[in-house]
């Protein structure tokens, strides 16, 4: 399956779905659309996208569920590019959206992006049935309070401060991996998995998340920010507790080396054609930005 493929239809879902949305308050939604159309590489959906297709094959039928979870990851970006959070005004190579539209604006588009994304869910439901409730529970929980939010909330509390070992893998596990498992945990729900592929899968995940996260704060110090879309060194100016603070850099790309042999063992472990995963799997760990 060409990942591109699957991207590009991705894209033409978002841009679709806020087609006809026009109103008083139309500019909510161009200020949605501005964070979504900046681009991604949109590894969240695509994971969604594949481990559906690791079962059944017309993949086009959970992409409500795909798209749902890029609209909630990219919320999480609005917020974090926030003056209160990272106060950050470049992100996918354009404008932070408070720097468009202003503060209280990509307040409400995040908001919105979130509700918008369960109001999939919850609509997909009512069709097509329990399953979709289960993926949206997994999503609820990974995107939630103890998930993607709770790593947040250890980030702020511990900048400017040294974090444990601990501390640290519990940020990035919640604050990159939970939402990353979670795409992959509810593609494999929607298609019919069984219990041990989905244990296979979590743990997958959760590798797959901290290699993600590991290879992000490398390339904050490595990339450039032309390549990257964003700030470099922004971690170490805001003095962040990253796994390049904890282990330093040669450690970090050999921890990312293991995580990802380690992912695609996993795969191998699954009675299905994982060639795809696989392939993504090391384009993460290749990647320059």
């Amino acid at each position: 399956m060409e990942i591109e493929k699957l991207k590009k239809e991705i894209d033409l879902w978002l841009v679709n779905y806020f087609k006809d949305k026009k109103g008083f308050n139309e500019i909510i939604y161009k200020s949605m659309l501005y964070s979504l159309e900046v681009g991604g590489k949109r590894i969240r959906p695509i994971l969604t996208l594949l481990a559906y297709s690791l079962y059944k094959e017309n993949y086009k039928e959970v992409l409500p569920c795909a798209c749902a979870i890029e609209m909630i990851h990219t919320y999480s970006l609005i917020h974090d590019d926030l003056p209160s959070m990272d106060n950050d005004s470049l992100r996918r190579g354009k404008p932070t959206n408070h720097m468009v539209f202003g503060e209280a604006l990509a307040l409400l588009a995040g908001d919105a992006l979130l509700n918008e994304a369960f109001n999939i869910m919850i609509h997909e439901a009512l069709s097509k049935g329990e399953t979709w409730i289960k993926a949206a529970d997994i999503i609820g929980k990974a995107s939630g309070a103890n998930g993607m939010i709770g790593g947040q909330v250890v980030d702020i509390m511990s900048t400017n401060k040294v974090a444990s070992e601990e501390e640290i893998f519990y940020m990035h596990s919640k604050k990159t991996g939970e939402l990353i498992k979670g795409a992959i945990l509810s593609g494999a729900v929607l298609g019919g998995a069984e219990e041990r592929d989905l244990d296979i899968l979590r743990e997958f995940g959760e590798k797959l998340g901290l290699a993600f996260q590991i290879k992000d704060d490398i390339l904050d110090i490595v990339g450039d920010t032309t390549t990257l879309g964003k700030t470099v060194n922004k971690d170490s100016d805001q003095n962040k507790s990253t796994f390049i603070k904890l282990y330093g850099l040669e450690k970090c790309k050999d921890l990312s080396n293991k995580l990802t042999n380690e992912c695609l063992e996993l795969l191998n472990s699954i009675k299905r054609n994982t060639d795809d995963l696989k392939s993504l799997t090391l384009f993460l760990l290749k990647r320059e930005h």
